[in-house]
């Protein structure tokens, strides 16, 4: 008789794993997670507080910085990745995270290595304040090679209704940048190009005092944290917009927080931009490189020109710092 594992996939393996799993969610709970996992779906009560709550809900994966962590074997941070590229969208419309979902596929179901990738996610989970209440390990010979896997992730956060409605930017607004730890999760395919087809570099190859690969995988800032901060304080109705700059770059992003008619002026000078874009930058042209990558930026936040001081203050962990404003010319101007 032919058996399920004959056919690649392994039940008992699979429970195996959750068993493993078990503590890494429960350290992420709260007091809102109601029950533990194992169940059909995971529960969370609402907090209390709002006045007028809504739900919202953000996905996304980390791209093909998945492909290096597959193939130089380094797991134990592309779950931060994960994570952050999901609540870091939330806080853009002013949502506090709440619980954090994740969808993991495989050709191979190797336990140790869905272990590592979940405890990335856990203590993303634990950056960010919000509680992993479930997921799905899917293993799936002849969907997936046998040592490929994929990441989904899925965020979901609560905000008062007026705060996702409001367009509380306005020109002569001050725009604050948060720096990237890197990459972060976007354009990985043209780095990938440049360092590794084009110039043969290898991943043990020394960059800027750190192996290549550690560089490369350095995980996502999470910028929860700051937002709660703000939120909190006296200085929340002089927040008046966030921008996640992922794939498209500070020309694509930050014009979604933009009102019609309103543009930005960006002083280039000021753009702490790490090494490894300005060695990328010589061999992609430079609209390339500000359209695919984050050149060092992760968040910017619009904030009101008379509180500025005191935000940058809040934002000092971040090292955030003043790199344009919002101006009455539409669309996005580099000077």
């Amino acid at each position: 008789m032919i058996s399920y594992k004959d056919s690649g996939v392994d039940i008992d393996e699979g429970n195996a794993l959750v068993e493993g799993i078990k503590p890494l969610v429960k350290s992420t709970f709260d007091k809102n997670v109601i029950g533990g996992i194992g169940s059909f779906a995971g529960a969370y009560a609402l907090p209390s507080g709002y006045k007028n709550p809504v739900i919202l809900g953000a996905t996304d994966g980390v791209g093909t910085k998945l492909r290096l962590a597959t193939l130089s074997h380094k797991f134990d941070s592309i779950g931060i990745d994960l994570v952050a590229m999901c609540v870091n969208d939330l806080i853009c419309n002013f949502a506090m995270p709440l619980f954090f979902l994740d969808y993991y596929a495989t050709g191979k179901l190797e336990k140790h290595i869905t272990l590592e990738v979940i405890s990335g996610i856990a203590q993303g989970c634990k950056l960010a304040q919000c509680a992993l209440i479930g997921g799905e390990s899917a293993e799936m010979p002849g969907m997936y090679a046998k040592s490929d896997f994929d990441l989904a992730g899925f965020a979901v956060g609560i905000a008062e209704r007026e705060d996702v409605e409001k367009q509380a930017v306005v020109a002569g607004d001050v725009l604050i940048a948060l720096p990237s730890s890197g990459l972060h999760s976007n354009g990985y395919s043209l780095a990938r190009k440049v360092l590794f087809e084009h110039l043969k570099m290898s991943f043990t190859q020394e960059f800027e005092g750190q192996a290549l690969i550690d560089l490369l995988l350095t995980p996502t800032h999470i910028y929860v944290p700051l937002f709660r901060d703000i939120y909190h304080s006296a200085l929340y109705p002089y927040l008046h917009g966030l921008a996640h700059i992922t794939g498209g770059g500070i020309v694509e992003n930050l014009p979604r927080i933009l009102p019609t008619g309103l543009g930005a002026k960006i002083n280039v000078k000021s753009i702490q931009t790490p090494p490894i874009f300005t060695f990328l930058g010589r061999y992609v042209e430079k609209n390339e490189m500000y359209r695919t990558f984050n050149m060092g930026v992760g968040m910017i936040l619009a904030v009101d020109k008379k509180y500025t001081d005191e935000i940058l203050n809040l934002a000092q962990p971040f090292n955030g710092y003043i790199v344009g404003e919002v101006s009455e010319q539409s669309g996005v101007y580099f000077v």
